[in-house]
C-alpha cells in the first residue's frame, strides 16, 4: 500500500483515498458520497439497490464486505487517465456459505478547473463494478435450496417424527364475500372447537385475499370428531394440503420430542443468523434441542437474469431482452441428519395408554439394564405437557429402601438379619411410624427380608446408627441414582436423575432412611437403580444414541459401584416383595423378578406420592403418580397393566 500514491503520477493525487471511499460506500450501499462518472439516464444509486437488494436481503444478518485489494498504476489513453481498482466482495449467503469475488472499478482523473488547482478522481460507473461480468440491464436471482429436514428415529430405527400429510382448514376470503365470510368463519369455528366471535374477527380483520387458517389436522388419524371432507362441505373453507414433522400422534412423547414449526422471533435471535424468519425449525424438546443437525444447512444459487427491456444502456439507449439467465455461484444444500433415540414405539405407546386416564401428573419409565437403554418415558396428561419422567424431584419413599438395603449389606446386615420392626420409633424427638394398615404379623423382631417386603419404615430408621447418611448417598451412586452432569449428559436429553446430600441431621438422616426429607429423584431415576439392581453394575441411561451406539454402562462408575453379589442380594429382597410383600399383586405376571412400592407424604402429610418399581426379564420399570393413595394400590395396578401388555 506505500506504492499506492506513486500510482497516480507525481502531479496527480494519490487515488487510495477514493478507492477506499467507493469501498465503503458500496459495503453500506449508499453511494451519495462517492464522485461518479455515469452515462447515459442511468441513477447509479437505483441500479446499486437493484442489483444488491437479493444478495444483501438472503444475507440478513451475517456477514458482507467489500475491500480494496489492489490499486493498479494509472493508465492513459486518448487522453484520459484512469486507475484500475481491485475489490474483493464477501457476501455469507447462508451459515457457513460465502460468494465471494472480485470486480474492477476504474477511477477516472479529472483535469483541474484553473492552471494552479488540484485535480481529482471520479469513479466510472458500470454494472460489472458490483457483480463480475454484470451487463447493463442484467439483475440478480437468489434462490434459497431449503435442506430436507431428517426425521427423529426410534430405537429401532423407524421413523418416529417424520413428514406426514396434513390439511390446513381456514376460510378463503377470495371465495366468498360479504355475509358469506361471516358465516364461513362461525361455522368452520363451530366444526373444529374454536369461539366463532374471536376467529370471525380474526377472519374479518384479514386482508381481502387472505386465507385465514382455523386448524391443522393430520390426514391420518387426526384425532378430530370431524372430517376434511366436513370443513370442505361449509362453502368458502379451503382444506390447504401439506406436510410437517410430526410423531405418531400428537400426544406421543410430546413433552420428550418436543414440536418443530414456523420459527419464532426468538428461536430466529438465538440462531445467530442460522435460522431465518419463516424457516421451520425445532420449538420445544428434543426437536428444539438438537435442531442444527436435524435441520441441516441449507444451499444457494444465485443467477444472473436476462434484461426485462424496461432498463437503458450507460449511453441512453433501451437494452433488449436476450439470453437465459445463467447461474454465476451454488452451493447445494446439505441434508440433516436423523437423531437417533433408544425409544421403543411399541413401549412408549403401551405406557402413554396406561396413563391416558390418570388425573394427577404420573410417569412411566422403562429402561433395559442390559444396555441403558430407555425404551419409554412416558408421563401423564396431568403434568400437562411437561416431562414428569425425566425431570420430575419427588421423594422417592420407600422404593428408596432399594438403596438402604444397599447400605445395610456394606454395613454387614444380611437378608436373615433380624431388625425390629416397631410400630413407631422417635429419632432425635420426632416419631416415625409406619404406613396405615401395616400388617401385624410382621411387627417385632423379623428378618430384614421380612421388614423389606412388607415396607417397614420403622425397621430402616432403626439403623441410622449403623448407616451413616454418607453411607447412603455412596449406595445410591452406586445404583446410578447420581444428579452429575456426566450422567444427564450421557442420556442426550435434560433430566434429573437424583440428589441424596452426604450430610444431613439427626431427625433428616431418619427421614432419608424411608426415602423422605432432602432426598429427591425421578421416575428416571428410580428405573435406572432398578436396572442397576437387574444388571448388577451402575447402568448409565441413555435416550438418544450416538453415532458410534456406545454402552449404557456407566463409564464414569461411581466409587463405590454396586457388585454382581450385592445386587443378586437386592433381586432376592424384591422378590420377597413380589411374593410375601406390597407388590403381591405382580405375582402372576410372568418373567417378574421383583419390585419395591413407595409411597411418600408430602404437603402437610394428608397426600402422597406414589410409586412401584419393578424388575421383568430384561426391563425395569417405575410407575409415579404425583397425589395417590399408596404404591401398592395406585401406582401398582398401573405396572401391573403396563407389564401385561408387554
Amino acid at each position: 500500500m506505500l506504492l499506492l500514491a506513486a500510482c497516480s503520477g507525481p502531479d496527480r493525487p494519490p487515488a487510495d483515498d477514493v478507492a477506499e471511499a467507493l469501498a465503503s460506500a458500496l459495503q453500506a450501499r449508499d453511494l451519495a458520497d462517492v464522485p461518479l462518472q455515469v452515462g447515459g439516464s442511468v441513477d447509479a444509486q437505483t441500479q446499486l439497490d437493484q442489483i444488491l437488494d437479493p444478495l444483501a436481503t438472503a444475507t440478513g444478518e451475517r456477514e458482507r464486505a467489500v475491500t480494496v485489494e489492489d490499486i493498479g498504476k494509472a493508465q492513459e489513453a486518448d487522453g484520459a487517465v484512469t486507475v484500475p481498482v481491485r475489490l474483493g466482495w464477501t457476501w455469507e449467503l447462508a451459515e457457513g456459505t460465502a460468494w465471494e469475488y472480485d470486480t474492477t472499478a476504474d477511477l477516472a482523473y479529472v483535469e483541474p478547473a484553473e492552471a494552479d488547482g488540484e485535480g481529482s478522481w471520479e469513479v466510472v460507473w458500470r454494472p460489472d463494478v458490483l457483480v463480475p461480468e454484470l451487463a447493463p440491464g442484467e439483475r440478480l436471482e437468489v434462490e434459497r435450496l431449503d435442506a430436507d429436514r431428517a426425521d427423529v428415529l426410534a430405537g429401532d430405527d423407524q421413523p418416529m417424527v417424520t413428514a406426514r400429510k396434513v390439511w390446513h382448514l381456514g376460510v378463503d376470503k377470495t371465495a366468498v364475500e360479504g355475509l358469506g365470510i361471516e358465516s364461513a368463519a362461525r361455522e368452520l369455528a363451530v366444526l373444529v372447537g374454536l369461539e366463532p366471535n374471536e376467529f370471525f374477527a380474526q377472519v374479518d380483520a384479514a386482508g381481502d385475499d387472505a386465507f385465514v387458517e382455523a386448524i391443522t389436522v393430520r390426514d391420518v388419524d387426526p384425532g378430530t370428531d370431524f372430517s376434511v371432507d366436513d370443513a370442505r362441505e361449509i362453502p368458502g373453507v379451503l382444506a390447504v394440503e401439506d406436510s410437517l414433522e410430526l410423531a405418531p400422534y400428537s400426544d406421543f412423547a410430546a413433552p420428550i420430542l418436543g414440536r418443530s414449526g414456523e420459527a419464532t422471533a426468538e428461536v430466529v435471535e438465538e440462531s445467530e443468523g442460522r435460522v431465518q424468519a419463516g424457516d421451520v425449525a425445532g420449538l420445544t424438546g428434543l426437536q428444539r434441542q438438537y435442531d442444527e443437525r436435524l435441520a441441516g444447512v441449507p444451499g444457494v444459487v444465485v443467477r444472473v437474469l436476462p434484461p426485462d427491456g424496461s432498463d437503458t444502456s450507460l449511453d441512453g439507449s433501451e437494452v433488449v431482452e436476450d439470453g437465459e439467465p445463467r447461474e454465476v455461484f451454488r452451493v447445494d444444500a446439505k441434508d440433516g441428519a436423523p437423531v437417533r433415540t433408544t425409544l421403543d414405539l411399541g413401549v412408549q405407546g403401551r405406557a402413554e395408554d396406561v396413563l391416558s386416564g390418570v388425573g394427577p401428573a404420573s410417569a412411566i419409565v422403562a429402561v433395559r439394564p442390559s444396555t441403558g437403554a430407555v425404551l419409554a418415558a412416558a408421563s401423564g396428561p396431568g403434568g400437562e405437557g411437561w416431562s414428569t419422567a425425566t425431570l420430575g424431584q419427588y421423594p422417592p419413599g420407600s422404593t428408596f429402601k432399594i438403596v438402604d438395603a444397599l447400605a445395610f449389606q456394606r454395613a454387614g446386615l444380611t437378608a436373615d438379619s433380624t431388625v425390629q420392626c416397631a410400630d413407631t420409633i422417635t429419632v432425635e424427638g420426632r416419631e416415625f411410624g409406619n404406613v396405615p394398615g401395616y400388617p401385624a404379623s410382621a411387627l417385632g423382631e423379623v428378618p430384614l427380608s421380612t421388614a423389606f417386603a412388607h415396607s417397614c419404615n420403622t425397621a430402616m430408621i432403626a439403623q441410622h446408627e449403623l448407616v451413616g447418611q454418607g453411607d447412603l448417598a455412596s449406595a445410591a451412586a452406586g445404583l446410578g441414582l447420581a444428579g452429575d452432569e456426566a450422567a444427564t449428559a450421557a442420556l442426550g436429553v435434560p433430566a434429573f436423575l437424583g440428589s441424596v446430600p452426604a450430610e444431613a441431621s439427626g431427625t433428616e438422616h431418619a427421614a432419608s432412611l424411608i426415602g423422605q426429607g432432602k432426598v429427591q429423584t425421578s421416575p428416571l431415576g428410580m428405573a435406572t437403580v432398578a436396572a442397576s439392581v437387574a444388571a448388577g453394575e451402575p447402568v448409565q441411561p441413555v435416550l438418544v444414541r450416538s453415532d458410534e451406539d456406545g454402552g449404557g454402562k456407566d463409564d464414569a462408575a461411581p466409587k463405590a459401584p454396586v457388585t454382581e453379589d450385592e445386587a443378586a442380594v437386592l433381586r432376592d429382597l424384591m422378590h420377597g416383595v413380589v411374593t410375601d410383600g406390597s407388590a403381591d399383586l405382580l405375582q402372576d405376571v410372568p418373567g417378574v423378578v421383583g419390585a419395591k412400592t413407595g409411597t411418600a407424604q408430602y404437603g402437610d402429610g394428608s397426600k402422597q406420592h406414589v410409586w412401584m418399581v419393578a424388575i421383568k426379564d430384561d426391563l425395569a420399570v417405575a410407575v409415579f403418580v404425583e397425589d395417590g393413595h399408596r404404591g401398592s394400590d395406585t401406582a401398582g395396578p398401573l405396572m401391573k397393566e403396563f407389564l401385561e401388555g408387554l
